[in-house]
């Protein structure tokens, strides 16, 4: 059996740099927080329980990250070994590996971080330090090697000598440890730097100093284990997990018409033969069926979309949508919609918190709100359901299989019949019964002749102004 894996995510910073009102692990990346990107990769990892050490703004922190992790909070900000000592608020109990990662780094991924502990296990390490070889090594802590070349501490850039910082090999603020051996050793590291600060870095040397065995893995794909800092550092790694993403989908059957403008978030599910149209943004958990058409210029947010829809140039936000479904173009499909298999969504409508029945038909220009449509109806251009009375929200129904003419009212609560008929422009206000037919209008009114009579009188009033 696997030995249980945890993991501790470093998000107390406020990221000065990013010039936000938000904490810099809250930025979004594809419809992600930036430090949600780092839970992610944990939990793909295997760990669990994942802590986030939070301090600037924790209550920003906690609503966008969720419920589904524990919290550690540091008041003070006294660096990452500090934070690091905050997590055992909410690990004390805990025994055995522990990931501990900077929450700034939006590329990290699940294989890299399962490798780091897989090394961790295998050498029965007390500290694992995840490290890069870069060219141009600046702002990053060093790995020092004692004379047998075993890794025996990190020396920050500030504080390393001139020969120091002409090494590669460097820190990327990912670690594994051993819970017990962290959090004993934590307290021992000193604040006398160039920052006044508890750096999580030293860790490596109190490991090694105490005896326990140290080890360090080397990561090739440095973008993975790279670090953002301010904006365009953010827009760059966003740029490139856009990519890997799309990429990934590519392998997978999907096919990404322009991989400029198409934005995958990082949970979305395509399936086989989806095509992907430029200018589309699909995030959250969304998932995509068998052989969807998505886009041109269309949104989809935390939806479930089925095999074989239609998806053009519209806007769709936690909705359901059933297999053969056409929506669109400008369609607007609100929280708590549902499109059954064959329904029929047209241009200019939108639908909230409603059920469209299976091959229901809403072509144009309609609000279906707090409603339930059944299978095979028929709503005319310009039809409203008037679901809110200034204070309450009521419901409309409409059976299966009626037909509503365009540029009908239905006032809530009413009920339309299975196989009613309402003439086009009608207000209705109370129910209708199944296969009735109902008009809710004024009568019309015909005068003969009348025409020329009202524009000679207003050609008459026109010539009289002019006079005057």
């Amino acid at each position: 059996m696997t030995e249980r894996l945890a993991g501790i995510v470093l998000a107390a910073g406020k990221g000065t740099r990013m010039k936000s009102d938000l904490p810099k692990c809250a930025m979004p990346v594809l419809g992600v927080p930036l430090g949600g990107l780092v839970g992610r990769a944990m939990r793909q990892a295997g760990a669990d329980p994942i802590a986030f050490v939070v301090g600037h703004r924790g209550d920003v922190m906690r609503d966008v990250l969720g419920g589904s992790y524990l919290y550690a909070e540091q008041t003070e900000q006294k660096g990452t070994g500090h934070a690091a000592m905050m997590a055992e608020q909410v690990l004390s109990d805990y025994e055995g590996p522990v990931l501990v990662s900077a929450g700034d780094l939006p590329l990290i991924d699940g294989a890299s971080l399962k490798k780091l502990a897989d090394a961790h296990r295998t050498g029965g390490n007390h500290a694992t330090v995840a490290t890069v070889v870069f060219d141009d090594p600046t702002g990053y802590g060093r790995i020092l090697r004692d004379a047998k070349g075993q890794p025996c501490a990190i020396v920050e850039e500030k504080d390393a000598t001139p020969e120091q910082r002409k090494l590669k090999e460097v820190c990327v603020s990912v670690y594994c440890f051993d819970a017990k051996t962290l959090f004993r050793l934590l307290p021992t590291l000193s604040a006398e730097n160039a920052q006044g600060e508890y750096y999580l870095t030293d860790m490596l040397e109190a490991v090694y100093k105490d005896g326990g065995k140290v080890e360090t893995v080397i990561f090739e794909d440095a973008a993975v284990m790279t670090g953002v800092n301010d904006r365009w550092q953010l827009a760059l790694a966003a740029k490139e997990l856009r990519l890997r993403i799309l990429e990934r989908h590519a392998k997978a059957g999907v096919t990404i018409v322009d991989p400029d403008t198409a934005f995958i978030g990082p949970d979305v599910v395509l399936g086989m033969d989806a095509v992907i149209h430029p200018n589309t943004v699909i995030e959250v958990a969304t998932t995509v069926g068998k052989g969807t058409d998505v886009g041109p210029n269309t949104l989809i947010r935390d939806c479930s979309i089925g095999d074989r829809c239609e998806i053009l140039m519209s806007h769709l936000n936690r909705a359901r949508v059933a297999d053969g479904v056409r929506v669109g173009p400008f369609a607007n499909i609100r929280p708590h919609a549902e499109l059954r298999a064959g329904a029929k969504i047209g241009n200019f409508v939108e639908i909230k918190n409603a059920v469209i029945g299976e091959k229901s038909s809403v072509s144009h220009l309609t609000y279906i709100g707090d409603a339930e449509v059944g299978a095979k109806a028929n709503i005319g251009a310009g039809t409203i359901t008037c679901n809110y009375d200034g204070f309450l929200k009521h419901r409309t129904k409409i059976g299966d299989g009626a037909f509503v003419g365009s540029n009908s009212t239905l006032i809530a609560p009413v009920e339309i019949g299975a196989g009613a008929i309402i003439a086009a422009g009608s207000v209705i206000s109370h129910d209708v019964e199944a296969e009735a037919l109902a008009l809710g209008r004024a009568r019309q009114e015909v005068k003969p002749e009348w025409a020329p009579h009202f524009r000679a009188r207003k050609i008459a009033e026109r010539q009289n102004q002019g006079s005057n």
